[in-house]
């Protein structure tokens, strides 16, 4: 090849790739993407969010923080996440290579063989018509990315692989989430169990008390009966309790990864809540929340795939050579036998233009799909915290209300039950409704408590916590 041979390749070359850089465009994110106003009736400026804690900081209970660890190592949902991130970085090691020549080797012995009746020699004419070729070469083939064709390809790829990634983060934070939920929801069954149990008890004596003021005839046969009924509308609840903790358990299991059984557990009364709950300004949910992180990864892939399909519809530029050595005697294959070619050609689309442009509509619309998915897990990411910050208001707010509550109707238990022994002014009903009214009081200020603990809980994921050490 002359210089002038190479030059020309050169110029063209880089006008070529001038060009291609028109082709295809930059990713950036879409300026129409609503991050504002996303959480109802609060307007942070604050730039600190609770999803940047680590999970031991939110957590202060050492067992639930041993229950989350443990699913962190062992929950197979984890486990499938982390395999699809393993398939997708081997895509991307593929994409990569496509930068890179292919490159082969041949090595090869051919004999040829012609009769004389086809060659058309006369009689008698000695003519060997039997020949040997030996050969040993290399070929290379390299598409000049001009169009930005591979490059594209390559950023798809890389954002498949962060997407797998963003999956496995969100994976795990709905993991710390359902684990520290079920954990609060069986301390929650353990302490009405306890509530029930103890109401069972001072029922039953509640019994015996109703039946020595029969044989004292303050009161009636029928209160007696009414104190039975009372004491087994109690005890009937035990079993369904017992029921829910052990389907509690078993559920909690299966997130760690293991077959039912016990788990090891604090009390209700020990949890402490963390009350420092700052969510940020919107926008960091861009970053913090690995759903939303998902979807823009996905949107990514679609951006990409049009940058794709765009290049069909310019030439493809590719580079070939080879090389090697050739004879006709195997004694003389490394003396002066080696030959060589490169080439240079251009392919450019003719009758398929109608199949291009379906490409790239197709591409389009794809693209325009997953930016309106973007924007809805946003929408939706802000809805889930605006819904958790009011759950959280509520039960703070039901607290001091059902602790007055409570207060107050174990107040009139009491008087209830000290009228009954030495007034007529009250009956045994009275009694009844109060400590009904009392147990139902004490079981909704258990709820009210799991109420606020799960909404910190729900928070803290809403936010994208869960995930950072």
């Amino acid at each position: 090849m002359t210089r002038n041979q190479k030059i020309s390749i050169f110029i063209t070359g880089s006008l070529l790739l001038s060009l291609g850089a028109c082709v295809t465009q930059k990713y950036e994110r879409p300026a129409e993407l609503k991050t504002e106003g996303l959480y109802r009736d609060a307007n942070s400026t604050d730039t600190t969010s609770i999803a940047d804690l680590p999970t031991s900081t939110l957590f202060t209970d050492p067992k639930l923080q041993a229950l989350i660890k443990e699913g962190i190592e062992n929950n197979l949902d984890l486990k499938s996440a982390i395999e699809r991130m393993k398939s997708a970085e081997a895509n991307l090691r593929l994409s990569k290579a496509a930068f890179l020549p292919s490159l082969s080797a041949d090595l090869s012995a051919a004999d040829n063989k012609q009769s004389r009746a086809a060659l058309n020699f006369p009689p008698g004419i000695n003519i060997n018509t039997e020949t040997q070729l030996y050969r040993a070469q290399l070929s290379a083939s390299w598409e000049i990315d001009v169009w930005g064709k591979l490059g594209s390809a390559k950023r798809s790829a890389v954002a498949s692989f962060l997407q797998t990634d963003a999956a496995k983060r969100a994976v795990q934070t709905q993991l710390v989430s359902s684990i520290a939920n079920s954990y609060y929801t069986l301390l929650a069954l353990d302490l009405q169990l306890k509530i029930t149990e103890q109401t069972l008890e001072s029922r039953i004596k509640n019994v015996d008390a109703i039946k020595s003021l029969k044989e004292a005839g303050i009161v009636t046969g029928a209160a007696v009966v009414q104190s039975e009924a009372n004491r087994y509308a109690a005890e009937v609840t035990i079993p369904d309790l017992k029921r829910s903790i052990r389907e509690t358990e078993n559920a909690l299991n299966v997130l760690l990864g293991k077959g039912p059984g016990a788990v090891n557990r604090g009390t209700l009364e020990a949890q402490q809540d963390y009350k420092d709950l700052k969510v940020g300004i919107p926008s960091l949910l861009l970053k913090n929340r690995p759903d939303v992180e998902q979807a823009e990864f996905a949107f990514k892939v679609a951006f990409e795939n049009t940058n794709l399909a765009k290049t069909y519809f310019y030439p493809q530029l590719t580079l070939t050579a080879n090389g090697g050595i050739s004879s006709l005697t195997i004694e003389n294959l490394f003396t002066n036998s080696i030959f060589y070619n490169f080439a240079a050609g251009l392919t450019q689309p003719i009758f398929n233009r109608g199949q291009n442009k379906a490409r790239l509509t197709s591409a389009k619309a794809a693209q325009q799909e997953s930016f309106f998915t973007f924007q809805k897990t946003i929408l939706n990411a802000g809805s889930e915290v605006s819904n958790a910050l009011y759950a959280y208001q509520a039960a703070v707010e039901k607290e001091t209300s059902r602790a007055k509550q409570i207060a107050s109707l174990e107040k009139a238990v009491d008087y209830t039950k000290e009228l009954l022994k030495y007034s007529s002014a009250t009956n045994y009903t009275d009694v009844l409704t109060s400590e009904q009214s009392l147990l139902a009081a004490q079981l909704s200020g258990v709820n009210d408590r799991l109420q606020k603990l799960q909404s910190i809980v729900n928070l803290y994921r809403a936010l994208g916590g869960g995930w950072k050490e």
